[in-house]
């Protein structure tokens, strides 16, 4: 009686579920086309369509359905996996499904290994290991730790993968014999990632052990971008960390220290980086400090890096393009807002400076509610920079809405807040302030006329 719709691509071991899981029980799949899993908008409609009634995706791609304005579905299962479920995505879905099951399984573990039913953001684990599976939270002499003291995790049963092709020293390192069984060509598959156990026997993922994360369902080694990185020549020391964004999804950030030379250009280290690597280990960030942060240990201090927006407002060389006419300033607080850096200006590439699909999908929405126009997801590909998009926008015979009220964020359904910039400000100071507000109400600004310097002032007060 159930209906899945697949979302998932072929190269992703979880298809797997969708495919096949539905034919041992005599259910219907539904099979979105690429086309529709690469538009929000047209997903969003197959789930209406479809009348699916369970989907499985990574938090990523929920985040970014509920940034379209997916409502939820009460009638709908949702499985979250592929990557770390965060407390802020688990309480926009726990209120938009009947049920919330978060998934955990490498992939060479084939294909979830462990699974938790979510009632609570604030109680979040991987859960319990399912059938055929054994989940071990062991010390570096593969002894089982005491609760609540972090361990790594092995994991062994029928889902045990054989190796990895033509990687005989890989596999003997990853795949071990399996002390807790019985048969001796039992093996574990030690997994890289650290995890906890709690009083009743489920385990929380702390994060790895290495230094690999996962970004949007890919799994990353920030080494290897590091090693890269560092064949710049004007590149003299770097790392490259994942940070949380307001949104609780990650983002790469490189920290640069310049070696002799000046620090090269944010688009010149993207086509150095790309030249070798996927795009989805091109970081979203690159900032430039004096030197690292060290601990006492003389390790770089991960933590101490700071947020890239905090660090390009205190380093900001030369001001940023200032808006000029009302259309303008509206998109330019958009901007500001979602990526969260006040330091943008109108010529500022979207994508340059932090942007990704997840972030296109959320401006893209913004745009909607503000001027009720629905914009593909391309456009934001072709028109990259408000000055770009201001004249997309002005192509037809349209004029906004209004011309001093400003949404710098309309999320939310909270009451709104009404923010008035001071003597010769514009709305544009308030676009940090509403990003750390986050999306509980709107927040307005109230945009003098004139201080764009295209139209005449007000003569008076009223």
């Amino acid at each position: 009686g159930d209906t899945p719709l697949s979302v998932t691509t072929l190269s992703f071991d979880i298809s797997g579920l969708e495919f096949f899981l539905p034919l041992t029980v005599g259910a219907r799949v539904e099979l979105a086309a690429q086309e529709e899993i690469n538009d929000p908008q047209a997903l969003l409609e197959r789930m209406r369509s479809s009348g699916a009634t369970l989907m499985q995706a990574t938090p990523a791609t929920w985040s970014m359905l509920i940034e379209a304005g997916w409502q939820g579905d009460e009638k709908l299962v949702v499985l979250c996996g592929g990557e770390a479920l965060g407390s802020a995505p688990a309480a926009r879905l726990l209120d938009r499904c009947q049920a919330l099951w978060n998934m955990y399984g490498p992939t060479e573990t084939t294909i979830w290994s462990t699974l938790q039913k979510i009632e609570s953001a604030s109680d979040i684990s991987v859960g319990r290991p399912i059938a055929n599976t054994s989940v071990y939270v062991l010390d570096r002499s593969l002894q089982p730790g005491p609760v609540g003291v972090p361990g790594e995790i092995y994991i062994g049963g029928q889902g045990v993968a054989r190796g990895y092709r033509k990687r005989p020293e890989l596999t003997q390192e990853r795949f071990v014999r399996d002390p807790f069984s019985e048969d001796p060509g039992a093996r574990l598959y030690r997994t890289g990632d650290l995890a906890r156990y709690l009083e009743d026997g489920r385990v929380v993922h702390l994060g790895r052990s290495d230094f690999q994360v996962k970004i949007r369902g890919f799994r990353i080694e920030l080494g290897e971008i590091e090693a890269v990185l560092a064949r710049h020549p004007m590149v003299g020391r770097c790392v490259v960390a994942a940070k949380d964004e307001l949104s609780g999804l990650k983002q790469l950030v490189a920290y640069i220290v310049p070696g002799a030379a000046a620090m090269p250009e944010p688009a010149e280290l993207r086509a150095h980086l790309r030249a070798s690597l996927p795009d989805y280990m091109v970081p979203a960030h690159f900032v430039r400090l004096a030197s690292l942060p060290l601990t006492a240990n003389n390790k770089v201090d991960v933590k101490a890096l700071p947020m890239p927006s905090l660090a390009r407002a205190e380093e900001a060389a030369t001001p940023a393009a200032e808006p000029r006419g009302t259309v303008a300033v509206q998109l330019l607080a958009l901007w500001r807002g979602v990526l969260g850096d006040d330091s943008i200006g109108v010529q500022d590439n979207f994508f340059e400076h932090g942007g990704h699909s997840l972030k296109a999908v959320q401006l893209l929405t913004m745009i909607e509610r503000v001027y009720g126009r629905r914009l593909p997801l391309a456009t934001l590909f072709e028109a990259p920079t408000v000055a770009q998009m201001e004249r997309r926008l002005s192509r037809t015979d349209w004029t906004p809405p209004w011309r001093s009220l400003v949404a710098i964020s309309p999320h939310g359904a909270g009451v709104p807040l009404f923010a008035v910039p001071g003597v010769a400000g514009t709305v544009l100071v308030f676009a940090r302030m509403a990003a750390l507000l986050g999306h509980e109400r709107p927040i307005y600004g109230l945009q003098a006329r004139g201080l764009d310097g295209v139209e005449r002032p007000f003569a008076t007060v009223e």
